[in-house]
């Protein structure tokens, strides 16, 4: 049940309760005063709230006290006005009235006050109960307002960063590469000064891509399950954590990473857990598996000692039923944030008014006792009402059987009066314990009144007027504390619903940096190094070629901050035509998907982009096809290379994936090529410039392509969880495949049939 139902039924109920003693005191003018309470309460009958219902509120809740009714019954008057800002002043009017009407009635000042007490409870009582309800709603109404607040103050933090580093560097790019024009007699000394910038932007947008996914495990814990399940080890993922994690978050990611890895590259696992916790403001993570093993072969690499640079601790071992378990704990994330100043007014008012409310029902027992009786009467009931305020922090055993002693013990010494106090026990009953539990426990409560009035002797209709009581005053009790408690849940799942959406957003940026400027990044420096070796006249088009890609990774980068544009994939062909040509790589193209969703074709695009990457980055390949086609209802992208070499332990890709990331050295060995160097000569300019380019690829990636047995692709890749992300949201697939030297990716997007199927390209 959602929060705002549940808090009108809690106070339906209470209302309903309060109204029930009335109509069983004979006053069938209750259930119309109650029905009229109603439009304050429930949404849909708001609209009917105003000066006409207050006056009919008036003129039943009068009639029927003018006609026998308690005058406690114009508490819902009362209340009404307290919730009205304008007319508030006049509740007090109400209750001088209600004093009036019970003096001319009752005559003695006791019974007069304690009619008046019970009109001023039952204000209060509708007030709060109706007010904190309003307050749920009110929070349960912002939590997507909240979220996307929070999303949109993210973008603007993620555009103000982006625009300051990358976006400079694009600027600095483009400028170079307007000079180079300018002055073609310094061609290739200018290219190379916008190669450097072109790396150093390369390996900005990299780190940024790690530092946005580092805030959140939920992607690597996404890529362990599915890692484990194509491995055939079953997972169980049970996550306790809050997100985003922060720093800490990148560490997690990599023991992560590291354990499930080893637990696939070993195949002796059938069943891999992978549990989060948050505990003493801090995160731990622990995986465990059931592969035979000993409790020291475990090789973790640096990992402890960057896990304890941080603060924290990473162990490893057998547990006591034979589980090999790693275990790492880093401070300071997953903490749970305070409250803010709003939330504390359901708490303070909440608490303000059970202390009112109880206040009020103690000062009418001892009304009714005599003199000789009020000191330890008093003493009593002060202690129940501490009590009752303990009970507020959560169920204390302790605390309850004591306020149930307090409850019985006395009325052998009080009488009838003390059977009013056995409803202060059944709110905090109904609070401290499940529902299957607590109702039965109030149920016995209620009726040990009634067993108890019989007893004493009393007449039936007060005997009756005491259990029903007892069921009233537990439902205000726990009315009034249940709605406070469901307006901080609220406020937490609001909270914790705008954590998740910057989170996701993050991701989101990461993806778009990853996959989309990523590689616009690398198409440029692929295009600079390529201009700088060849004659001005040649490398003017190439150098048209860096601005007009440049033009592309500022869209790109635009895309990253939350500003959404369409691809075309025919164009992202064309344009992996010419960039795979640039560096000696024979390319097919056969696009046969006919018209699709614009969606769709953003996503292959996608998914195009980052095959084409890979196929430069981590490939020696010599010949690429590019082809679509439908296939029952589905649209196919199937991008596959001839450039796969063997894996070996260090720097070579695993089976079903790529080679080492070979960047610079395609950018040297192609273009090369392309100029007539052919014969093998390498010049100094050419060699650093490969070392340089091999260094900002692992500077920038250090994480990404760390290398062991891991299906459909490098250990710990972005590039496949983001496309696997992006695919899964359209309802596709991505598929990665290895035969000899051949590596192909393929990704299926759900899509209808179209009447004609025209090519699209």
């Amino acid at each position: 049940m959602q929060a705002p139902h549940l808090a009108r039924g809690i106070t339906v109920a209470a209302l309903g309760a309060f109204a029930s003693v009335y109509l069983l005191a004979g006053a069938p003018i209750a259930i119309v005063v109650f029905a009229l309470q109603l439009v304050h309460v429930l949404p849909v009958l708001r609209r009917f709230r105003g000066p006409v219902l207050l006056a009919v509120q008036a003129a039943a809740g009068f009639w029927g006290v003018l006609a026998g009714a308690s005058v406690g019954m114009l508490g819902f008057l009362a209340g009404s006005l307290l919730l009205l800002s304008p007319l508030w002043p006049l509740a007090p009017a109400v209750a001088v009235a209600a004093a009036v009407i019970g003096s001319a009635r009752y005559g003695a000042a006791s019974a007069t006050a304690d009619a008046t007490i019970t009109m001023v409870l039952i204000a209060l009582v509708v007030y709060g109960l109706t007010r904190l309800t309003e307050r749920v709603d009110q929070l349960h109404s912002a939590r997507l307002a909240l979220a996307v607040a929070a999303v949109a103050e993210e973008r603007l933090r993620i555009a103000a960063e982006l625009s300051d580093g990358l976006g400079r560097g694009l600027t600095a790019i483009a400028a170079g590469a307007r000079r180079a024009l300018t002055e073609p007699e310094r061609t290739a000394e200018i290219l190379g000064q916008v190669a450097g910038t072109a790396r150093r932007a390369l390996a900005e947008a990299r780190a940024a891509a790690s530092g946005y996914r580092a805030m959140s495990l939920a992607p690597e814990i996404t890529a362990a399950r599915a890692m484990l399940a194509a491995a055939g080890v079953t997972p169980q993922v049970r996550v306790g954590h809050a997100e985003p994690l922060g720093p800490a978050g990148a560490l997690l990611a990599a023991v992560l990473r590291e354990a499930v890895t080893e637990v696939v590259r070993r195949g002796t696992a059938t069943t891999c857990a992978i549990e989060t916790d948050a505990s003493e403001g801090g995160v731990r993570l622990r995986v465990s598996n059931d592969g035979a093993r000993t409790a020291e072969d475990e090789s973790l690499g640096d990992l402890p000692g960057r896990v304890a640079a941080a603060g924290g601790s990473l162990t490893t071992g057998l547990s006591s039923t034979g589980r090999f378990t790693v275990s790492a704990v880093l401070p300071g994330a997953g903490s749970a944030p305070s409250l803010p100043p709003d939330d504390r007014y359901a708490s303070v008012l909440s608490l303000t008014l059970l202390a009112v409310v109880l206040a009020g029902f103690s000062a009418k027992t001892l009304l009714r006792l005599p003199a000789g009786s009020l000191l330890p009467a008093a003493a009593c009931l002060g202690s129940i009402i501490l009590l009752q305020l303990h009970l507020v922090s959560g169920r204390h055993l302790r605390s309850l059987t004591v306020m149930a002693l307090l409850t019985y013990l006395p009325i052998p010494a009080f009488g009838e009066v003390w059977l009013g106090v056995a409803g202060f026990l059944s709110g905090p009953l109904l609070l401290a314990f499940p529902a299957v539990l607590a109702w039965p426990l109030v149920a016995s409560v209620t009726v040990s009144a009634a067993v108890i009035g019989v007893v004493l002797g009393l007449e039936p209709a007060v005997t009756v007027n005491h259990t029903v009581s007892t069921l009233v005053t537990g439902l205000v009790v726990h009315g009034l504390l249940r709605l406070a408690l469901l307006a901080k849940e609220v406020q937490a799942v609001k909270e914790e619903l705008a954590r998740s959406a910057v989170v996701e957003e993050r991701l989101r940026a990461a993806r778009d940096l990853h996959d989309l400027l990523g590689h616009s990044m690398a198409a440029i420096l692929l295009r600079c190094e390529l201009a700088r070796r060849l004659d001005p006249v040649r490398a003017r088009a190439e150098i048209e070629d860096v601005l007009a890609m440049v033009e592309k990774a500022e869209a790109d980068m635009r895309s990253a901050s939350g500003e959404r544009y369409e691809m075309s994939l025919a164009a992202e062909a064309d344009a992996a035509r010419s960039l795979l040509g640039a560096a000696g790589i024979e390319v097919t193209v056969e696009l046969r998907h006919g018209r699709v969703a614009a969606e769709v074709e953003t996503v292959l695009s996608t998914v195009l982009r980052e095959a084409v990457t890979n196929v430069l980055r981590h490939s020696a390949a010599r010949r690429c096809t590019i082809a679509t086609d439908r296939e029952r209802e589905a649209v196919r992208l199937r991008v596959r290379n001839d450039g796969v070499r063997p894996a070996v332990r260090s720097g070579a890709a695993p089976p079903g994936g790529p080679a080492p990331d070979r960047t610079g050295d395609r950018t040297g060995d192609r273009t090369g090529d392309r100029t007539g160097d052919r014969t093998g000569d390498r010049t100094g300019d050419r060699t650093a410039d490969r070392a340089a380019d091999r260094a900002a690829d692992r500077a920038a990636d250090r994480t990404a392509d760390r290398t062991a047995d891991r299906p459909a692709g490098r250990r710990g890749s972005a590039g496949v969880g983001n496309l696997t992300t992006r695919l899964a949201a359209l309802g596709g697939g991505l598929v990665t495949t290895r035969d000899g030297e051949r590596f192909e990716i393929e990704a299926r997007v759900p899509t209808p049939s179209p009447a004609t199927s025209a090519p699209a390209g």
